[in-house]
């Protein structure tokens, strides 16, 4: 009689054991997908509805305009000090534009200081102050912003979901910024790109995957809420070989010499003119920061209204060619209210207004170039000074063609981007966003050394009383109490 042949049960199954083995399948990397999945649906809902309300608070500003162009003259100095005194405490890093926080968070590994940059308080008030600056007429844009929400509220879900070791919270801070600036601009090349070249400014192929399926969820989030979209609309611009690529040259060198300066201004450094700018923000935070309200209402005093908000329909009349457009003097006009809007201190990115000034310097020079179409040289004049005030031209070159939805100017754009961040480097040798890394991480260096030095010298303090404590007059050993009390009287 034939024994009956029993089916191998999975368990005796060397090659299913293999497969069920397999890292695809750990528990612990399905946990960490889904915490990425979670985090980057977040995310761009957030960015879909931070970019919602940043335009009604600038329509909110509009029709204060409406009122009496005077007005930004009293509401925006006032608002301007208030946002300067609501940061001085525990929404300090609220200020500025915010990805030097997410960078220097990625360079220092330490919970405290993460904790102040990225917790879930410091990514609400980031939105909500800057949402007040857009609505008082702030030349301030939000994209980054968002990418210091982004990386916010990635670093706080991977906490959540328990990726406290700091090399894993490195990697979703890193994947909340990339997911954050793609879904700000619908723009997920971009995403990638900038995280890469700006935000980590190197390639490891362990945090590859999770780059990219942040942005392809957060991607897939946005397009099916606002549809596919151009952030400029489709600009039909192109730049044949031959004496038109001056047009490039031209963009490249002024626009970039305009975006190094702009950045050297930004930067106010601890020497010069611009020291002394500093400390006197330094001493008075909040009358400073009202008195660059004051300048900015001024300027759009004279400007006819056209340097406030983000710059977006102004960047957008240039590029598409417009029959009304800012004029000649936008793009000055516009980078002088940018910097006393980031001199402010208050909260707010540079990244549409840098655009919106490099379409206004692009609307002047195709004046001096009538043999090339307008609209080509605003996209060049764009993405050359975006390129000289970040110091990232691949991310600046991605950015421009996504934004405009053109792949005939890959060429030209790149090219414009790397000169103007060659002529950048004579004002501002190091990207600007580095720069602002680097002071906050020695800054914390140097705290940490005070901290270091005070407590061993208070240790030392210590260990000298109780030495004192421990020995006579003569610096010798005292006696223990309880054998001077056991000695005989020496009374008769």
């Amino acid at each position: 009689m034939t024994e009956s042949t029993q089916p191998a049960s999975p368990s005796s199954n060397p090659r299913l054991q293999a497969l069920l083995g397999h890292e695809f399948f750990a528990p612990h990397q399905w946990k960490r997908r889904l915490a990425l999945w979670v985090g980057a649906v977040v995310v761009a809902l957030a960015a879909i509805l931070f970019a919602k309300a940043s335009d009604w608070s600038y329509h909110l500003f509009q029709r204060m305009l409406s009122y009496g162009a005077w007005i930004p003259l009293i509401v925006t100095p006032i608002v301007f000090g208030l946002l300067a005194w609501v940061t001085e405490g525990r929404l300090r890093a609220t200020r500025g534009s915010g990805i030097p926080q997410v960078i220097a968070t990625l360079h220092i590994e330490d919970e405290d200081f993460r904790a102040r940059m990225l917790a879930l308080p410091i990514a609400v008030g980031k939105m909500v102050l800057t949402l007040i600056a857009l609505a008082v007429g702030a030349s301030i844009g939000r994209e980054g912003p968002t990418v210091h929400v982004g990386a916010g509220l990635f670093y706080s879900l991977g906490r959540r979901f328990g990726f406290t070791e700091p090399k894993a919270a490195s990697r979703f801070i890193l994947a909340g910024g990339a997911c954050g600036i793609a879904a700000a601009f619908n723009t997920p090349l971009a995403g990638v790109v900038f995280a890469i070249e700006e935000l980590a400014g190197t390639f490891e192929h362990r945090f590859s995957g999770l780059l990219l399926t942040a942005v392809i969820v957060g991607g897939v989030v946005s397009l099916g809420i606002m549809g596919n979209y151009s952030y400029f609309g489709q600009v039909q611009a192109s730049l044949p070989l031959g004496h038109a690529w001056l047009a490039v040259l031209l963009t490249g060198v002024i626009c970039g010499l305009l975006g190094g300066l702009f950045a050297r201004l930004i930067l106010l450094s601890r020497q010069g003119p611009l020291a002394y700018i500093g400390r006197l923000r330094s001493h008075a935070p909040i009358m400073f920061a009202a008195g660059c309200g004051l300048a900015l209402a001024l300027i759009g005093l004279f400007s006819h209204n056209n340097v406030y908000g983000t710059g977006y329909d102004q960047a957008r009349a240039f590029v598409q060619e417009a029959a009304v457009t800012p004029g000649q003097t936008f793009g000055i006009a516009k980078l002088l209210a940018n910097v006393f809007s980031y001199w402010a201190g208050i909260p707010g990115g540079i990244f549409s207004p840098a655009l919106a000034v490099g379409a206004g310097l692009g609307h002047n020079i195709a004046y001096f170039l009538p043999s090339v179409p307008a609209g080509t040289v605003v996209l060049l004049g764009m993405s050359a000074y975006l390129s000289g005030v970040t110091g990232a031209p691949l991310t600046s070159a991605v950015i421009a063609m996504e934004l405009t939805d053109n792949q005939d100017m890959v060429i030209p754009i790149m090219a414009a981007c790397l000169l103007a961040r060659a002529a950048a480097s004579l004002f501002c040798p190091t990207p600007v966003y580095k720069d602002f890394a680097e002071r906050m991480v020695q800054d914390f260096e140097r705290q940490q050394a005070a901290h270091a030095e005070s407590t061993e010298k208070a240790r030392l303090e210590a260990e000298a009383l109780q030495h004192v404590g421990n020995t006579s007059a003569f610096d010798e050993p005292a006696a223990p109490l309880d054998d001077v009390d056991d000695e005989p009287s020496s009374k008769p």
